[in-house]
This record gives structure tokens, C-alpha cells and sequence, in this order.
């Protein structure tokens, strides 16, 4: 295993660490009710089933573990980031307003980073296939609404919808995408998850398309 690998493992493990560690001072029933998920009180422990795109994932504690309903294993990063929604979440209302990357903290540093993991890769999949993205993004759960060319929103948690800009292009201008949020979503993600989160989206909706 390479140090890079090595790193990448023990900051995983740290952050996993941290967050169950977070979750253990909270009120579990609280939080899944600022998040959105459903809380279960059973002789054998606390329960919250969180909806993580489109899918029910049961988190069982003291232990803080994550079951997928299809039982396959889940990426540790994903566990996180489905703990860090529970433990984060404000149960804030949608502002209705939505924003750039840029817009969230620490944005516009770490912009190129989200750049170059997200809307680069879905500009060569989907900038001149934009059926392609909505079939692709159906399989998420997503609906369509009525901005730009062709858009559509990702309920990535309950609380936090990624909403997704295609504008068509022509001769003269060539396509253009753009990923929005919900200005709530810093009450819910902080900025790195929300990388991570779109990371995740960006190559489950590359995979889905070369299935098409």
C-alpha cells in the first residue's frame, strides 16, 4: 500500500472516529428529526434509517453502524458522510435560494478541486446528452424542473437537494453545466462533504450512463 493510500485510510478512520464520537453526546431522536430520517427506540439500542439517494440506510447505535437495506457493503466515505449528515443536520427549512459552491465556505479556494471532480466529468459525459443525464439521474430519484436547458434535482439526503444545470449551448456558445444548492446546505454539510457528496453522484451517474 502506497503512503498516499495509507494517508487516505488513517484520515478515514480518524474522521469515522470523530463522528461516531460526535454522534455518542447527541440527541439521536432530535437529530433524525432535524434530518429528516426515522428514529427507532428498541431493547437493543437506538436506531435511525437516513435516505441517502433514494435508498434507506439504517444506522444502528451505541455503535454508529451503517446497513445498507440491500445489504452490499457501503464505502467507509459514504458511511461517513451519511453519519456526518445525522450529526450535523439543523432541521433548517429549505431557503428556496439557490447557490453556487463558490457561495459556501471556504468555496472559492477549493473551487478547482470541485471543478475538476464534478462538473468537468459530467460536461464530457452529458454536455451534449442531456436525455442521457435525466435517464441516468431517474435512477437517483431525481425530478426535473424548469431552469436553464435541461435541469435536474438530486435528493441527495431528505434535506439536501443537488440541483443540476444544463444549458445546451449552439453554434455560437458551447454547453454549459452547473451544480446548485439549497443555501440551507450548510446547515446540514460542510463543504468538504458536500465535494465528496457530488464526487459521489457525478461517477454513479458516469457508471449508470455506460450502461445505457
Amino acid at each position: 500500500m502506497s503512503a498516499e493510500k495509507d494517508r487516505s485510510v488513517y484520515n478515514l478512520d480518524v474522521a469515522y472516529a470523530l463522528v461516531r464520537e460526535r454522534l455518542a453526546s447527541v440527541d439521536i431522536e432530535e437529530q433524525c428529526r432535524r434530518s429528516g430520517s426515522e428514529y427507532t427506540k428498541q431493547d437493543s439500542g437506538e436506531t435511525a434509517t437516513v435516505y441517502y439517494l433514494n435508498q434507506p440506510y439504517l444506522v444502528t447505535f451505541p455503535e454508529a453502524k451503517v446497513t445498507p437495506a440491500d445489504d452490499i457493503d457501503l464505502p467507509l466515505r459514504e458511511q461517513i458522510l451519511i453519519l456526518h449528515y445525522l450529526a450535523l443536520a439543523r432541521g433548517t427549512a429549505a431557503a428556496n435560494n439557490l447557490i453556487t459552491f463558490r457561495d459556501l465556505p471556504g468555496g472559492i479556494v477549493y473551487y478547482p478541486t470541485f471543478s475538476k471532480r464534478t462538473m468537468e466529468p459530467l460536461m464530457r459525459c452529458f454536455g451534449r446528452e442531456p436525455e442521457l443525464l435525466v435517464k441516468t439521474a431517474n435512477r437517483l430519484g431525481a425530478r426535473q424542473i424548469d431552469i436553464g436547458d435541461t435541469t435536474v434535482v438530486i435528493n441527495a439526503f431528505r434535506h439536501v437537494p443537488i440541483t443540476m444545470v444544463l444549458w445546451h449551448g449552439d453554434e455560437e456558445f458551447p454547453p454549459q453545466l452547473n451544480l446548485l444548492f439549497d443555501a440551507s446546505i450548510t446547515d446540514y454539510l460542510e463543504t468538504e462533504d458536500v465535494t465528496v457528496l457530488c464526487e459521489i453522484i457525478t461517477w454513479k451517474l458516469v457508471g449508470y450512463s455506460r450502461e445505457v
